[in-house]
C-alpha cells in the first residue's frame, strides 16, 4: 500500500473529524506523493449565480462516504497511488488575476513533480491558472472538457477572465493545443448561431449533447480517443454537463443534459489516456438539495483517482 492513503481501521465514524476529501491525511508535502485534491475556493468569475466559492467544503463534506476500492476497475486505488488532500489555495475573493499568481504557485511544483492534483472549485475561471501551472511543467496540453458550454466567449461585461472565458484565454496564451482537444456536452440557447463555430474556428473539436445521443457513448468515446490518444491530457469536468434533475447546485444549469449513469460510463472507459490533471468545478451548495450535486461531485472525483490509479498501473506493469 501506498504512503497516503485512506485510514482503513474504521476507528472513528465518517462523520467525525476534520474533512478531508475521502478522509485523506491533509498534509502540505510533495514528499511521496503521487495525487493531491486541492481546493480553489473561487467564485468571482461567475456570471449568474454565485456562491461556488463553497464547493470544496461541500464536497469535502460529503466525500467522507466514498470509499477506496473500484469493483468496476478492479483496484484499490491506494494500491497504485500515494494521495493526500493537500488543502486549499488561497484564494484572494474579488481579484482573479492574483488568484491566478497563488494557483501557479501552490499548482506548479505538483506537476513538475509528476504529481497528479485534482482540483475542485469554485467557478471555471479557475482552469486558467491551473493550466498556466501545468505548461510551466509540461508546455501546452490536450483539453477533455465536459461541459453544457464551450467557455471560449471572448468576455462577459466587457471582462476577460470570467468562467465563460478560461478556454479562449489557454489557446492565446499557448496553454493547451486546440488542435488535439475537444469539447463535449454543449447544449441549450445561446447568445449568437455561431458560438460553437467560434470554438471550432479556435481549432476545439465540438460535439454537443443532441450529437452524442445521435452517436451513442461508444462513438463518443472513439472519438475522444482519436483527438487526445498519446497526448497528456487535462480533464476539466462542469457539473453542469450533467441534466440539473440530477446536479442542481450549479451556477448556469442547462436542461436536456446528459445522466449520471451516461456520464460515469463515459469517465470509467477513458483509462487508457495520459491524464496529467484534472478538476471538478462549478458546484453551488446554495442551490443543492440533498447534497446530490457534491455525492456527484465527489464520485466523478473517486473515478478520475481511478484514471490516475490506472496510469499508475500500466506503468508499473510495463517497465
Amino acid at each position: 500500500m501506498k504512503k497516503y492513503q485512506q485510514d482503513p481501521t474504521f476507528r472513528e465514524p465518517r462523520f467525525s473529524g476534520i474533512s478531508t476529501f475521502m478522509r485523506l491525511p491533509h498534509v502540505r508535502t510533495l514528499d511521496e506523493v503521487d495525487v493531491a485534491v486541492v481546493g480553489v475556493p473561487f467564485d468571482t468569475g461567475q456570471t449568474f449565480r454565485t456562491g461556488a466559492r463553497l464547493g470544496p467544503q461541500s464536497i469535502r463534506n460529503f466525500s467522507s462516504l466514498v470509499r477506496c476500492s473500484s469493483t468496476f476497475h478492479g483496484i484499490n486505488i491506494f494500491d497504485y497511488v500515494s494521495a493526500i488532500d493537500y488543502g486549499d489555495v488561497p484564494v484572494v475573493p474579488g481579484f482573479i488575476q492574483e488568484t491566478y499568481e497563488n494557483m501557479v504557485e501552490v499548482l506548479a511544483p505538483m506537476y513538475q513533480r509528476g504529481i497528479v492534483p485534482i482540483v475542485m472549485g469554485g467557478d471555471h475561471s479557475i482552469t486558467l491558472g491551473e493550466l498556466r501551472a501545468a505548461a510551466k511543467a509540461y508546455g501546452p496540453v490536450s483539453l477533455l472538457h465536459f461541459d453544457a458550454h464551450t467557455d471560449t466567449v471572448d468576455s462577459y461585461f466587457g471582462q476577460k477572465y470570467t468562467h465563460g472565458t478560461p478556454f479562449r484565454r489557454a489557446v492565446e496564451e499557448g496553454l493547451i493545443d486546440p488542435t488535439r482537444s475537444i469539447q463535449v456536452g454543449m447544449r441549450g440557447p445561446v447568445n449568437s448561431l455561431d458560438e460553437y463555430d467560434e470554438s471550432r474556428e479556435l481549432g476545439f473539436e465540438v460535439i454537443t449533447s443532441d450529437e452524442i445521443y445521435e452517436m451513442g457513448i461508444p462513438s463518443l468515446i472513439t472519438a475522444i480517443k482519436n483527438r487526445v490518444q498519446g497526448q497528456r491530457v487535462f480533464l476539466s469536468f462542469d457539473v453542469d454537463f450533467i441534466d440539473p434533475a440530477f446536479a442542481p447546485g450549479t451556477g448556469t444549469p442547462e436542461v436536456n443534459g446528459i445522466y449520471p449513469r451516461e456520464a460515469f460510463q463515459i469517465l470509467r472507459q477513458l483509462k487508457d489516456l495520459s491524464f496529467i490533471g484534472f478538476d471538478v468545478v462549478e458546484v453551488l451548495p446554495a442551490y443543492d438539495h440533498g447534497e446530490i450535486t457534491s455525492a456527484l461531485a465527489a464520485n466523478i472525483m473517486f473515478e478520475m483517482m481511478c484514471l490516475a490509479a490506472l496510469n499508475k498501473k500500466h506503468a508499473v506493469l510495463t517497465k
